[in-house]
């Protein structure tokens, strides 16, 4: 391991690293203006397209992923602008099924895909990211992002964590989804939890009780690789659904963003936020007011973030216990 982690006052950038739409100067300026916020981190997130849920193989050197070239070019303006970095490839489903849905037999069935063939594929894809990780410096990589049928499979795991070690020396963490912390079996191969903290803003305080129970069992530096609210009235009631219909509203975000860092502020051993998202082309800021997505570009939210960051920057957290 490189470095301990510090605290992690960071943004996703480029979601969902569509060719074309990196290593431009509507990407530079994007993370220009994220720089801005008070972030230290950035997650650099990609995506690969399989076919469906039940394809075996991940073409990720195929559009619409972004080219290898732009993955380095924005780790390299990342640390440009004084960020560290995690690199995150993801998988989606080109049919639009979520990649919690990938899922084979737990059995090999002959004529039937199968886990082993999928994990083969996946590994290759990892391992590929892994290489550019430790090329290009980055301090953390992400193993994979809300794969909750594919958790349960922890020989796949731990044997893709050992062949990544042998490619990459930083920090390696894996993106659980939301209610899944507690569930994995696995969380001494990495070096970090983390999760999808897209909690309702009423249930704050009984989630992260539950999530405090996993990180004293596993005694692992914890953060929210993903986390935040759309702003959209009712939003902040399911901050999962990027599709909940409802009109805009930064008053919805605003509220989600001071209970989340109010309430995770009294845990000693919460490190951090990945907070979602911060696209490669941004809006103008003049179209913020009417903007319902996760960004917060221009609103008010960017305010609570930025104030929120630069506290935890002055007080030099590094709370892992």
């Amino acid at each position: 391991m490189r470095f301990e982690l510090d605290t992690v006052c960071g943004i996703t950038w480029g979601w969902t690293g569509v060719r074309g739409t990196w290593a431009n100067a509507q990407a530079e300026h994007s993370m220009e203006q994220m720089a801005e916020t008070g972030a230290n981190w950035t997650a650099i997130a990609l995506a690969a397209v399989q076919e469906t849920a039940q394809s075996t193989v991940i073409p990720y050197l195929e559009a619409p992923t972004v080219t290898d070239e732009e993955t380095r070019w924005a780790i390299r303006q990342a640390k440009r602008l004084g960020l560290k970095v995690c690199l995150k490839p993801i998988v989606n489903c080109g049919n639009g099924t979520w990649r919690a849905h990938i899922a084979f037999f737990d059995q090999n069935v002959p004529g039937e895909p199968s886990w082993g063939e999928w994990f083969a594929s996946y590994e290759k894809f990892i391992l590929h990211y892994a290489a550019i990780a430790e090329e290009e410096g980055c301090e953390m990589l992400c193993i994979g992002c809300e794969m909750v049928q594919a958790d349960k499979r922890e020989a796949e795991w731990r044997s893709l964590i050992d062949r990544v070690r042998k490619l990459y020396g930083g920090l390696l963490t894996y993106n659980c989804d939301k209610y899944q912390e507690e569930r994995l079996t696995w969380w001494d191969a990495v070096d970090v939890m983390s999760s999808s903290g897209y909690y309702p803003i009423h249930e704050w305080d009984a989630q992260l009780d539950r999530i405090e129970a996993a990180v004293r069992r596993w005694g692992k530096p914890f953060f929210f690789m993903e986390a935040g609210c759309p702003s959209r009235e009712g939003s902040s009631l399911k901050p999962n659904d990027w599709s909940l219909p409802g009109g805009p509203s930064e008053a919805e975000q605003c509220a989600y963003y001071r209970e989340m860092f109010a309430r995770c502020g009294e845990r000693s051993w919460m490190q951090g936020y990945m907070l979602w998202d911060w696209p490669a082309k941004l809006y103008g800021k003049q179209e913020a007011a009417g903007n319902g997505d996760y960004c917060f570009y221009g609103k008010e939210a960017e305010r609570i973030v930025r104030d929120n960051y630069r506290a935890l920057a002055s007080r030099g957290l590094t709370k892992g216990e």
